[in-house]
């Protein structure tokens, strides 16, 4: 297979399996709330706590388990991830007030190691440019399956109900798991977690996408609610505000692909400040029409600061601490979704989903003064990438 067709080759599987991981995936964190608040009838703490245990336990893994994995064991891990996620949808199906914990500790087990092995498989180029472009391609599948999953839920919440929805989700899942099996890892020699701790790269990559997944934890979690309790719509017309979402992240992420950010300081400070705007805005949000171009703006962040930050990990790590510093990363992310919906819950006790989606705007600005300050002129914001 010459260097082409390898490339097509992994690009093609790569978008694959980015589809089936993340749409089921996203169905799982955005239709647990809803089964445990209208279903099952936990309390908005309790929704915000079962959702942060399956960051938890993704949280776990990627922290303790899949940095010290080899390339071998990642296969074959992977693939058994993979198996398990089949097995959770079905038992979401039938969860009741207890079984509902074990299966969302399964699930955080499972993503634990799919997640940050997606972000590994993609960074499997040699070269600079051609890594940065796949990195590019693989958020592209991300939105792609973040626009059609949710479309699809939008459909099928029409006529079936909260519990049913995790089984018309099952051929998405076992075509996964399939797909997994053709997954490729980069074979590195002397993998060295410890500095990858340590790295520019991880540091200002954590940073970065602290600036978007703060409140993007919020939004995953208590989104549908907001809108179900506040403008008194359906629960499909509510969902669908994901949709048009992820169709704006989807074309930023279709751009960044196709057009690579060289320069990536300025597109990354647009981004936070639609993010802050956005969410200023969250209290004084008169009707559903004006919501949903809220969440459109919002989804420009959503595109373009993930995709970001993992450029900002290639650029700033070696070969050797990559895949641990991925791993890292991911385990960072787990610990925002693992928190910020508990204190989300907490908080809106109290003052309302309005105020508390204004409350976000405080972590988001902290978070960006700090990057700036440490990295704003760093050559991981304003590198060029070498072509080899």
């Amino acid at each position: 297979m010459n260097k082409y067709n390898n490339i097509i080759y992994v690009i093609f599987i790569t978008i694959l399996m980015t589809f089936s991981m993340r749409s089921v995936n996203n169905m799982i964190v955005t239709t647990l709330p809803l089964l445990s608040n209208k279903v099952l009838y936990f309390s908005s703490v309790l929704v915000g706590i079962i959702s942060a245990s399956v960051y938890l336990f993704t949280f776990i893994v990627t922290s303790m388990v899949n940095p010290r994995l080899n390339s071998k064991q990642r296969r074959t891990s992977f693939i058994i991830a993979n198996l398990a996620v089949v097995i959770v949808l079905i038992m979401y199906y039938y969860a009741n007030d207890i079984s509902v914990w074990i299966a969302s500790a399964i699930a955080g087990l499972a993503y634990g190691i799919i997640m940050p092995n997606m972000i590994n498989a993609a960074s499997l180029m040699a070269d600079q440019k051609s890594r940065e472009r796949l990195l590019a391609v693989y958020s592209v599948g991300l939105s792609l399956s973040l626009i059609i999953g949710p479309s699809l839920e939008d459909y099928l919440l029409t006529f079936i109900g909260y519990r049913l929805i995790f089984i018309y989700f099952l051929p998405i899942a076992i075509t996964g798991l399939f797909i997994s099996m053709l997954m490729k890892f980069p074979e590195i020699k002397n993998e060295n977690h410890k500095s990858a701790i340590r790295s520019k790269g991880l540091k200002a990559g954590i940073l970065t996408i602290t600036t978007y997944n703060v409140p993007f934890a919020a939004i995953t979690v208590f989104l549908t609610i907001f809108a179900i309790s506040h403008f008194h719509i359906s629960r499909s017309l509510a969902y669908s505000s994901y949709i048009y979402f992820f169709s704006v992240s989807f074309m930023t992420r279709l751009y960044m692909s196709i057009r690579p950010f060289k320069n990536i300081r300025l597109p990354l400070i647009i981004s936070i400040l639609i993010t802050v705007s956005a969410l200023i805005l969250f209290p004084f949000v008169p009707a559903f029409a004006f919501f949903v171009v809220i969440m459109m703006a919002l989804g420009i962040p959503h595109g373009s600061i993930f995709p970001i930050s993992t450029i900002i990990i290639s650029r700033g790590t070696t070969p050797e601490e990559r895949s641990a510093a991925n791993s890292y990363f991911m385990a960072f992310n787990n610990i925002l979704f693992m928190l910020i919906p508990v204190f989300f819950g907490f908080i809106e006790d109290y003052i309302g989903y309005s105020m508390t989606f204004l409350v976000l705007v405080v972590p988001v600005i902290l978070s960006t003064i700090l990057l700036f300050k440490e990295y704003g002129n760093n050559s991981i914001m304003v590198a060029k990438p070498k072509a080899m």
